[in-house]
């Protein structure tokens, strides 16, 4: 099915789930954008930013509109907010320190400054969406050259959001055309002051995408081929190049206009619109098909769900290198999803998210059914489902377990045993139901093992950074501990920041094993370090999704181990870090 059949087949039917809801007891309501333009307080504002930024914002609203209008949903987009000038209203705050005083990490503190501003004009932030734009760019016109230390990121969802950007005397709509002049960027270099406005209008345009609660995608080939560079992907710099002739420019994927459809800014509906995601899946299948896979379920949710989206996620890369497919449930709430936009290259996962009608959305989350699918595709296209086939197979001993039921869990073990279930599911399985017992510790100073799994050492120091420690298990529903398409029976538990700590005496070598982030906080990002006797002796690259990395290092001598993990510089969102099978050898 070609991108262009696969909205003239879905968006009537998830749009007549939409009208219905929206028809039934309506409840309308105007939903607007509310912008801030923060100064530092040594800085004036920029010259004339109330006529630049209301032609780039009004822009922005026509892109959506029309976007939105292609797919087929109508010019659904987002509102803005106008003074009686006809320009839109912005609210001015002042920063109560001087400009060296913020950088790009400042988008917290910039926000709690302008909170003061946006309430005393009857703005709730925390039930609005907010575009801060930030006075923080560098402009020498004698020399062409500009540079930003902005915040510029944000994040919310069809309820409230943030969005940080920057603002410069050159980010101007009339500009955006234009192949010359050039100016000299401090981070993209040499470029024309249309390829500055692409970027930097199409950024304002994409992290406004966040605040509205869309994650990042990049298009499918075939959607690249049809429509040009995906927004919510690379797209925020290519936004408009289309008017120099010089690309296709930005367009809205199929997957982000359902779920925009009904945000409440966009459907003028606020019916409900307070409540979060209640979306539940059952019968959850999944089967290989040719060089993709199947996914097949029931979704059952209060308001209904009108559309379903796959995000096919490649190892590294964050989430910018996913693509989506996407389905409609029928009256029933069946639906399937086809995955078979894969590419090769090892270790990936498949993440659902259910879209209701109230503009609710979330990663499914579920002890039953698991919001996210690990897969690999091998180097010919072949695709491996088996990780998920081992967590499918010990769903029902992962119940008991979740329930402390011990005796359950060990008839189930058995009965996993009489079944010749593989080897390596039946380890996991039986380490898992041993963590219902009471933990025995093996001193590492008196034992005389040659051989020893760190996890059964007891640690002088244990700190997490969410939740409680744990040992042999992931703290979450789904327990299998599941990283880099690997099942793995034991391992430490540690979330970010987190630290580990063994006194042992001198009287080990080696120690070896691989670190990642289990699959329940695929989203996060860590780094992984040890010490020896105070000293760092080892120290991962940043790692993320099904990112895994190994290592086996001398311990000759050593005395005191410990072992860290740090958030990799990104705050502590998701941070599920694990120390994965650590042994320690003579």
């Amino acid at each position: 099915m070609s991108p262009e059949e696969e909205i003239k087949a879905k968006v009537p039917a998830a749009l007549a789930i939409l009208e219905k809801w929206e028809q039934e007891s309506p409840e309308k309501g105007e939903r607007k954008l509310h912008i801030v333009y923060w100064t530092p307080k040594d800085r004036e504002p920029s010259p004339k930013h109330r006529e630049r930024l209301t032609a780039i914002l009004e822009d922005i609203r026509d892109f959506y509109a029309g976007e939105m209008q292609r797919i087929g949903f109508g010019p659904r987009t987002i509102g803005l907010d106008y003074s009686d000038d006809g320009l839109l209203n912005i609210h001015l705050v002042k920063g109560r320190k001087d400009y060296p005083a913020y950088g790009p990490s400042s988008g917290g503190e910039i926000r709690n400054e302008s909170l003061p501003t946006l309430r005393a004009a009857g703005i709730d932030p925390g039930k609005e969406t907010v575009v801060i734009f930030c006075n923080m760019s560098n402009w020498d016109p004698a020399k062409g050259r500009i540079n930003q230390n902005s915040p510029y990121y944000a994040g919310g969802s069809h309820r409230n959001g943030t969005a940080w950007q920057v603002d410069s005397p050159i980010l101007e709509l009339g500009s955006l055309a234009k192949k010359n002049p050039k100016v000299r960027d401090g981070q993209y270099g040499h470029i024309s002051i249309g390829r500055y406005n692409s970027i930097f209008i199409g950024g304002v345009c994409h992290e406004l995408g966040h605040a509205l609660g869309l994650p990042h995608n990049r298009e499918r080939p075939d959607e690249r081929e049809a429509f040009g560079t995906a927004l919510m992907g690379s797209g925020n710099r290519t936004y408009g190049e289309d008017r120099r002739n010089e690309g296709r420019g930005s367009f809205l994927t199929l997957a982000h206009a359902l779920k925009l459809a009904a945000h409440p800014m966009f459907s003028g509906s606020v019916k409900r619109m307070d409540q979060g995601s209640t979306a539940k899946i059952d019968d959850l299948v999944v089967e290989p098909v040719g060089k993709g896979f199947r996914v097949t379920g029931k979704v059952t949710a209060d308001p209904p769900v009108h559309a379903l989206i796959g995000y096919m996620d490649p190892a590294g890369g964050g989430d910018y290198d996913a693509t989506t497919c996407t389905a409609v449930p029928d009256a029933d709430g069946r639906f399937v999803l086809e995955a078979n936009a894969l590419v090769p290259g090892g270790n990936q996962e498949f993440r659902i998210v259910a879209c209701q009608v109230n503009g609710a959305s979330s990663t499914y989350v579920g002890s039953n059914s698991p919001w996210e699918i690990p897969y690999s595709v091998g180097p010919s296209g072949e695709v491996d489902l088996s990780l998920h086939q081992s967590s499918q197979l010990l769903e029902t001993l992962i119940g008991k377990v979740n329930a402390k039921d011990k005796d359950g869990a060990r008839r189930e073990l058995e009965r996993l045993r009489e079944a010749g279930v593989d080897g390596g599911s039946l380890q996991a399985a039986s380490t898992l139901v041993g963590t219902l017992d009471e933990q025995k510790w093996v001193d590492p100073l008196t034992t005389d093992e040659g051989e020893l799994s760190l996890t059964v050492v007891k640690p002088v120091e244990v700190k997490v950074g969410w939740g409680s420690p744990v040992v042999n298990r992931v703290p979450d529903p789904k327990a299998l501990i599941q990283a880099g398409g690997k099942l793995y029976a034991r391992g430490l538990y540690a979330h970010a920041p987190a630290v580990h700590r063994w006194n042992l005496g001198g009287k080990w070598m080696k120690i070896e094993g691989d670190v990642g982030l289990v699959s329940a906080g695929s989203q996060g990002s860590c780094v992984f370090v040890v010490f020896a006797d105070g000293k760092q002796v080892w120290r991962s690259k940043k790692l993320q999704g099904q990112e895994v990395q190994s290592y086996s290092l001398d311990l000759t001598g050593v005395k005191e181990l410990e072992l860290r993990v740090e958030d990799a510089g990104d705050g502590k969102g998701s941070d599920w870090g694990f120390w994965l099978d650590p042994v320690l050898t003579r």
